[in-house]
């Protein structure tokens, strides 16, 4: 069985439509106005094998909070869907990513139970592009949290994310997206040693 799920949400600040396979192969096709979170979600996509599709729009005259954090919200909620009962996932996963000069750490629960931390030790510094013109743009990197934060409560996963140590944002941010995606690869992993079982003394993971 595909593990897939698409979603579509409209609000008065974004509009944001979300397409995912669990099973994939780590594709990612994207309709992102934000440069660098755009390079974020293919980087997500292709360290979790997990193939999306996405088409986003927002008010960006007003920044770029709105855009990143509802993106996160529908990422997650897709994952939910796609998850379902979460019958046969091995349920936890984690991951020690190197990035250079940075080395960030995740650990993953697909619990039920919606919690982030996130100490990323991000400067706040808006990332800015070598673009001229009106293809100059910037990044804001303090969105980063607010995305983790729409995700992990949408897909109601426990989410752990720290950068053990680094020096550049753009790197803290790449390695801490590298490690998250290899996490919850690990995570939505069917164990075929139980592949009829929700992994929880409850009975469920809702």
């Amino acid at each position: 069985m595909i593990r897939s799920a698409e979603i579509g949400r409209s609000t008065k600040e974004t509009d944001i439509s979300i397409k995912l396979n669990l099973d994939g192969t780590g594709e990612a096709k994207l309709e992102y106005p934000i440069g660098f979170m755009a390079h974020m979600l293919n980087t997500f996509a292709r360290h979790s094998l997990i193939d999306l599709e996405i088409r986003a729009s927002g008010d960006l005259e007003v920044d770029q909070h709105h855009l990143v954090e509802d993106t996160g919200i529908v990422l997650g909620q897709c994952f939910a869907k796609a998850l379902g009962d979460k019958r046969g996932i091995r349920r936890s996963g984690s991951c020690l990513f190197p990035m250079d000069e940075t080395l960030a750490r995740a650990a993953v629960d697909i619990s039920g139970r919606p919690f982030l931390v996130f100490n990323a030790g991000l400067s706040g510094i808006p990332l800015v592009s070598a673009a001229q013109g009106k293809d100059a743009c910037s990044f804001q990197i303090d969105t980063l949290e607010d995305f983790w934060q729409g995700f992990t409560n949408s897909a109601a996963v426990a989410l752990h994310i720290d950068i053990l140590r680094g020096r550049s944002d753009h790197h803290k941010a790449e390695a801490l997206f590298k490690a998250a995606a290899r996490a919850i690869r690990e995570a939505v992993e069917t164990d075929p040693r139980y592949p009829d079982f929700v992994p929880s003394t409850k009975g469920t993971l809702a």
